[in-house]
């Protein structure tokens, strides 16, 4: 099907626009709505950003897990039946390539089948120049040291006149663009997401799943899109951001399916920002994941989330199946376990 143009769009209304992405779902991925086993794990709090949207490092007393600590947590997660491990954390002023290559290789000596998604493209950044070394020169050292994909967080939303409002210090769209780009060439997957619903409108989420779609009939290396409505307790964006209708999001869910087809199949809905109600709502608007089971989600509950922090699989299935679709458990990569 050929995709439809934002005039077309336009012209159409929010419930024709759901549907649509609705049966583009269904005719891309059927029924199965899939799911990951895996732990988040936010090593450090400490951050040098500044970013208005953030209230991880407030939140909490400031943190730095040992890779004894991190250990430990792996070995919670394996227990578990976790097939990945989400690692991130905050931009601590003395970490270079070589720490985050140490936790990498640390956890791949003890577990060397879970699957490490780990460091954003603004922590790959910020390492990079605390060693003084490329963005290329630094993602090939972590690949060895056994980093499997990355998670394409720190993308926000990818128009710079939005990122001068909520995150001025952080890096540009050209940037975040350019060292994805250099992760999908080295043959590092990312996933790739938008954090909205905040001071941008409608225009700048078109403009930032468009430029997802350009990167990805580039170099295929995303994974999946994942999308995630702001959370606004405990930050300053959140004094003076929007507020934003669930039919809104599901309307943002929707154009997602509908711009990203033939070229991404995945989208997720995030369970923890949008609560499980409300995620299950979106498996009607385009979406076909429903995250991971995480174990800790540090990030959305000093912002106020209030969904938990973990689904066991059992219960992801039980809701999966409540509205009528197929659970199936996948790996990072998406193949079906």
């Amino acid at each position: 099907m050929k995709m439809l143009s934002i005039s077309e769009l336009k012209e159409m209304d929010r419930t024709e626009i759901i549907s649509l992405a609705d049966e583009l779902r269904r005719r891309r991925v059927g029924d199965i709505v899939t799911y990951v086993v895996n732990r988040n794990i936010n090593f450090t709090n400490i951050c040098i950003g500044d970013c208005k949207f953030c209230s991880f490092k407030n939140f909490y007393s400031p943190f730095l897990l040992t890779i004894e600590d991190i250990l430990e947590k792996a070995r919670e997660a394996e227990e578990l039946g976790a097939t990945e491990l989400c690692i991130q954390g905050g931009l601590h002023p003395k970490m270079k390539i070589e720490d985050y290559a140490r936790i990498l290789e640390a956890i791949k000596e003890e577990f060397p089948d879970l699957h490490l998604h780990a460091f954003s493209p603004m922590e790959v950044h910020h390492a990079a120049r605390n060693s003084g070394i490329s963005i290329e020169k630094a993602l090939s050292i972590l690949k060895d040291a056994g980093l499997d994909s990355m998670p394409g967080t720190a993308a926000e939303i990818l128009v710079d006149e939005i990122r001068e409002i909520i995150c001025p210090h952080k890096l540009r769209t050209d940037e975040w663009v350019e060292i994805v780009k250099t992760a999908h060439h080295l043959g590092i997957p990312t996933t790739a997401t938008m954090m909205f619903g905040h001071v941008e409108d409608i225009s700048h989420r078109i403009q930032h799943i468009l430029l997802i779609r350009e990167i990805q009939k580039e170099t295929k290396g995303f994974t999946e899109f994942v999308l995630l409505p702001f959370m606004k307790e405990n930050n300053e964006l959140g004094k003076i951001s929007k507020e934003i209708s669930m039919e809104e999001i599901a309307l943002t869910h929707a154009l997602s399916r509908i711009l990203l087809d033939g070229v991404l199949e995945n989208i997720q809905a995030s369970w923890v920002k949008l609560g499980v109600e409300n995620a299950l709502r979106m498996l009607f608007c385009g979406a076909n994941d429903f995250g991971g089971t995480l174990m800790e989600e540090n990030i959305s509950r000093a912002a106020g989330g209030t969904s938990g922090e973990y689904l066991p699989k059992e219960e992801i299935e039980r809701l999966i199946k409540s509205v009528g679709r197929i659970p199936r458990q996948r790996d990072t990569l998406y193949n079906l376990l």
